[in-house]
């Protein structure tokens, strides 16, 4: 079960045209007058879009690209797990394993293969039920055992030190692997440090108006942001019936948090790796599994870095160390957003540099 197994990616035809059929025969919703994205996300933008999709998205032209990187499968407790694996020209190059969130995928971090590997060696995995991985065909897959699931990886791959990076949902998964797997896993980078208040009123004595405002913009967002969340955490299997079926439906669901306004092609890319691959509820299913994940008893230990970028979930430092005992970076950028890797990767790509520079013999 521990075979390398090369990949190059493939959809069939009939696949491609059936996904066009569909979105052809898409039946758009009603709504009220000027609403906006008062309610959700508008049918304007679910029909532009579709139409993209249907019309303008090039998927041999993504196929051809992302075949251009080595590919590889493999399997890992009893789960189908692909990567990429770019390995530098620097032999002694430290390796970094890369993980996406929802609703991205790999592609996530494609802008910064070529800048980054020219000091590490990457390995960019699907995470299990996500994308090119397949869904998943069994309960637990949390963030957790992703992890453990990387260490297997990178041990697989002959790497006994490595460095881990995450964004999303990767930024849950990476501190895990400091947990399970401190002995190679040198240090941990994050784009978010999702430590939240746990209750306790005197955590917010002399809370800076700083982070008092960071305070205010999470309350914001899942107050008007957080449907998914709640949805995907209790009943990820209703949600997707629809999904599963409708790529308009699922254009809208995931484009809540992966717009047009980080590029049409770039969202409706990584959603159609969703769509294609069928992973539309096991990719839901991540937040179920996490939402029943107890809550590490200790802090991790692994020197761990953050970038947090303009336009995304704003980390707190008192929570953070509440979390983590080794914060050796805590950098915030006027620049980027969620998909920091995708909208500045010369940014992201150099901060990554910097953080892992001193763990780099290469």
């Amino acid at each position: 079960m521990s075979e390398i197994r090369p990949y190059r990616i493939d959809v069939p035809q009939a696949d491609l045209d059936d996904l066009k059929d569909r979105l052809t025969r898409t039946r758009f919703t009603e709504e009220l007058p000027d609403a906006g994205e008062e309610y959700g996300v508008s049918a304007g933008r679910v029909r532009r879009m579709v139409e993209h999709m249907r019309d303008t998205f090039d998927w041999r032209a993504l196929e051809a690209r992302l075949n251009a990187y080595p590919q590889f499968t493999t399997e890992i407790d009893g789960q189908n797990v692909h990567f990429f694996h770019i390995r530098s020209a620097k032999e002694n190059a430290l390796p970094l394993i890369l993980t996406h969130g929802w609703p991205g995928t790999a592609l996530e971090y494609v802008e910064v293969i070529e800048p980054l590997s020219r000091d590490f060696h990457l390995v960019i995995p699907s995470v299990p039920g996500f994308g090119f991985s397949g869904p998943t065909r069994e309960r637990g897959w949390n963030a957790a055992r992703v992890a453990a699931a990387w260490a297997e990886l990178m041990k697989r791959l002959g790497y006994d030190r490595y460095g881990a990076l995450g964004n999303d949902g990767g930024s849950i998964v990476t501190p895990y692997i400091g947990r399970l797997d401190p002995e190679h896993a040198v240090a941990l980078h994050v784009t978010q440090i999702f430590s939240f208040p746990s209750g306790d009123p005197a955590e917010f004595e002399g809370l800076s108006e700083e982070d008092m405002a960071k305070v205010r913009f999470l309350q914001s967002f899942w107050e008007t942001m957080g449907a998914f969340n709640t949805m995907q955490s209790q009943a990820p299997q209703t949600l997707a019936h629809g999904l599963a079926d409708s790529p308009a439906g699922l254009l809208g669901w995931m484009g809540q948090l992966m717009g047009e306004e980080l590029g049409i092609d770039w969202a409706v890319s990584n959603i159609a790796v969703h769509w294609l691959y069928g992973t539309a509820a096991s990719s839901a299913r991540f937040y179920y599994e996490n939402a029943k994940l107890e809550a590490p008893a200790e802090p991790t230990t692994v020197p761990i870095g953050l970038a947090n970028f303009a336009d995304d979930f704003q980390s707190i430092r008192r929570f953070a160390e509440r979390d983590h005992a080794n914060i050796t970076q805590w950098t915030f950028y006027d620049v980027g957003g969620h998909y920091a890797a995708h909208e500045v990767p010369e940014v992201f790509a150099e901060d990554v540099r910097g953080f892992f520079a001193a763990y780099n013999a290469g």
